[in-house]
């Protein structure tokens, strides 16, 4: 970080410029907040609590659930309070924070969900194998490189971003501090920076999203050269929620980070920001519980105990 940086707070602008449409936003999020929350722990302590869960695919759903709670964490709460409390201040090493905290959890998903596609190439492509090769030790490991990796990703993303000098202007036209707003904010030339960022964070997202895509051909070889078609449609059944979630993070994640800073329109920014940071995670869980017979069961048992 440089020692002349001038701006020592931000203003962020919140969900909406129109102060009639605030109070209605806030209620709407908070909502919407609450619902991704509830849904997130209910997988959480569903998995836990129900043995007949404790396989890798539902490991790596509990800590998918994880993630997504925490990532909208991070930022929502805060949009909240400051548009309930009409200040929309927030310092500046609080938002080097949550812009750290925020694409590690971010960049960490990314990993995970290339971690869950292994996982179920596995089990399809390499069946008989699946059991040996897919142990507890295997699937701790491959969620604690998602986490170190996410963390280094954003160690690189945050420094890049506020190694420019602020000095004013300080209004970030966002609800939360990400990076290609608080560039525009930037008085020194704030070219290199983007251009790095974006050869960075494009390898990293194209390159799990290429081991993502060499599994599921591998998932899609398999199933078709399946007879019957009941087992075709159980291989698929095994997958659909995860290949769901992925469309899902990678077309809202891509609109909203693969384009130069330049190219950063604010409203439009906003309203991607909306779906991959507030809404993509609150689906999550009815995507994974919408056709899946296990959760379900797990859930009912969870709510409903049995007398």
């Amino acid at each position: 970080m440089t020692n002349e940086t001038m701006v020592t707070e931000f203003i962020l602008k919140g969900f909406s410029d129109v102060p009639e449409l605030r109070l209605i936003s806030t209620i709407f999020f908070l909502f919407i907040y609450l619902f991704a929350l509830l849904g997130n722990i209910s997988i959480i302590a569903a998995v836990s609590r129900d043995s007949r869960l404790h396989i890798p695919m539902y490991f790596f759903l509990k800590n998918l659930s994880f993630l997504d709670m925490c990532y909208t964490t991070v930022i929502v709460p805060k949009a909240l309070i400051n548009s309930l409390m009409g200040s929309e201040v927030i310092s500046f090493w609080e938002c080097v924070a949550q812009l750290f905290l925020f694409v590690t959890l971010c960049a960490s998903e990314c990993f995970l969900l290339t971690s869950m596609a292994y996982d179920r190439c596995l089990a399809i492509y390499k069946p008989l194998l699946y059991g040996v090769i897919m142990s507890r030790k295997l699937c701790t490991e491959l969620v604690m490189v998602a986490w170190l990796s996410g963390a280094f990703y954003a160690i690189f993303h945050t420094i890049n971003t506020f190694s420019l000098q602020f000095c004013g202007p300080n209004v970030i036209d966002h609800f939360f501090c990400d990076s290609s707003p608080i560039m525009r904010l930037s008085c020194s030339d704030s070219h290199t920076n983007e251009e790095i960022g974006f050869v960075v964070g494009g390898c990293t997202i194209l390159g799990a999203f290429a081991l993502t895509i060499i599994s599921y051909v591998l998932i899609i070889a398999t199933i078709a050269r399946t007879q019957s078609a009941g087992g075709r449609w159980k291989a698929f059944s095994t997958c659909s929620s995860h290949l769901t979630t992925i469309i899902l993070f990678y077309v809202t994640g891509s609109i909203a980070y693969l384009r130069p800073t330049s190219h950063y329109f604010p409203l439009q920014g906003r309203l991607v920001s909306v779906f991959y940071s507030i809404l993509t995670p609150s689906l999550n869980p009815v995507v994974y519980c919408l056709r899946n017979t296990d959760m379900q069961a797990a859930l009912k048992k969870l709510f409903v105990p049995s007398k």
